[in-house]
């Protein structure tokens, strides 16, 4: 059975899914988890915070289903309520007493691939680095400049205006030169912007194919 729907497309997927087929969903999880997770990742700077984060949208994507109009692709569906349930856990856990940034994120070697500029400490400053712009900045710089996401498409996952997207993306990108500039220090563009962050690989979060949706 599960054959016969790897050749369905997304829309599809979702379709039979909400009309009771208990494998399809699975499939969809298959395809987009991955991308789901690096993007949850980035925008959280935490891989406990991204994996909750991600777990929580699958299984609002898994309820909502039924109400997806189709007026969006599936993974602009699929990123907008990851991007909130990032937002909704930072929300949440604000008023939860902080840890030290540097133990929080000791779980570099699980999350830096052979890709980044270095080794675990290069990874580390990443991802610090986008923790401290914050989430609401630093999830249109990750959609854009890492994902690659036109802009456009960035508007609709997060339901704001591409002007929007446009500003939160230069305040971003000024706020990581100055915290990542001395990374790559010949990496600045004309108008001295660094090139975006490099890619943070992480490992696999072991997801529920279950999700939340919320509106940015």
């Amino acid at each position: 059975m599960t054959g016969a729907l790897a050749g369905l497309d997304d829309r599809e997927l979702l379709a039979r899914h909400a009309a009771g087929d208990r494998q399809a969903f699975g499939l969809i999880v298959e395809r987009h988890r991955d991308r789901l997770w690096r993007v949850a990742l980035r925008t959280l700077g935490d891989p406990d915070d991204a994996a909750d984060a991600v777990q929580d949208a699958l299984l609002s994507a898994y309820r909502a289903a039924g109400s997806f109009r189709g007026d969006a692709a599936v993974t602009t569906w699929l990123h907008r309520i990851t991007v909130n349930a990032c937002l909704d856990l930072v929300r949440r856990r604000n008023s939860r007493p902080s840890t030290p940034l540097d133990d929080e994120l000791d779980h570099s070697d699980d999350i830096a691939g052979p890709d980044v500029l270095g080794d675990r400490e290069t990874a580390a400053e990443i991802l610090a680095a986008l923790r401290k712009i914050g989430p609401e900045q630093a999830a249109p710089v990750v959609l854009v400049d890492i994902e690659g996401f036109p802009v456009a498409q960035v508007a609709e996952m997060l339901d704001i205006p591409v002007g929007t997207v446009k500003s939160r993306c230069a305040r971003g990108r000024a706020r990581l030169a100055a915290l990542l500039g001395h990374l790559a220090p010949t990496g600045a563009d004309s108008a001295g912007n660094p090139d975006p962050p490099p890619p943070v690989e992480p490992a696999k979060p072991g997801t529920d194919p279950r999700t939340t949706e919320d509106s940015t």
